[in-house]
């Protein structure tokens, strides 16, 4: 019997190998589907400057099969909600992991002021990301904060800025989009995300017509690597809630 498809789609600066905790907890039941985004991992082509949502959008369209469940972290999640809006073909579902949505001009100052910093001093952005993400007294292992700080070293900073630009900015290029969005969708965040707030998935889901979501207690910005299971159960109820495969 066939089982159903999820495509998972990581966050700027990162890999596919974010995704390897949470598909430990997927792969018994689903056929996982790994995409890295242009410019990432093990993909050879750096992004251009001025790379747009949609352009990033079109590459992963070219990976994917009619009828995906697909689930977006942060940078990943505008990607999928994109693809969800304009290829809805190739969209079963849709799951917006810790998602930004139509920042505040507050919000929007705050992560042009991380984008100019990433400018100015790559490494010192990593460390800051590495910090705000595994903060001290984390329950991650330090092999895996290892593993997330030297992803985030290999990136080419050029590549990098362009693709962060992307995530700084596009949530205002979507925002309108998103009550034309028509698949079943599910957002769900961590409750002390200082980058991707609870109100953002709120503010999401009020978007999205019959979207619901979800908050994960204690959870940061990382919750595939950081609470993978609890992730993993909702993804998994909302997905088979939403799939002709049984």
């Amino acid at each position: 019997m066939s089982r159903a498809r999820i495509a998972l789609i990581h966050g700027v600066g990162l890999d596919g190998s974010m995704w390897g905790p949470l598909r430990e907890f997927l792969e018994p039941e689903f056929d996982i589907q790994v995409i890295e985004l242009l410019g990432h991992g093990n993909r050879a082509q750096a992004a251009p400057e001025g790379i747009t949502l949609a352009e990033l959008a079109a590459d992963v369209a070219g990976y994917l099969e009619p009828g995906t469940h697909l689930v977006g972290f942060s940078l990943g999640a505008l990607v999928a909600q994109h693809l969800a809006r304009y290829r809805p073909d190739l969209v079963a579902s849709l799951v917006s992991v810790g998602s930004v949505c139509n920042r505040t001009p507050q919000e929007h100052a705050a992560v042009m002021t991380r984008l100019a910093s990433a400018a100015a001093d790559f490494p010192a952005t990593v460390e800051a990301s590495i910090l705000r993400w595994y903060p001290e007294g984390s329950s991650v292992t330090s092999e895996l904060v290892e593993a997330t700080r030297k992803v985030l070293l290999r990136n080419d900073p050029q590549s990098f800025l362009a693709c962060y630009r992307v995530f700084a900015t596009a949530d205002a290029e979507i925002a309108p989009e998103l009550p034309r969005i028509t698949v079943p969708s599910h957002a769900v965040t961590g409750e002390l995300d200082p980058g991707s707030t609870p109100e953002m998935s709120a503010r999401l889901a009020a978007a999205i017509p019959g979207s619901t979501y979800s908050i994960i207690s204690g959870a940061r910005h990382m919750m595939p690597v950081e609470r993978p299971q609890e992730l993993a159960n909702e993804l998994t109820a909302f997905i088979k809630e939403h799939s002709n495969v049984h």
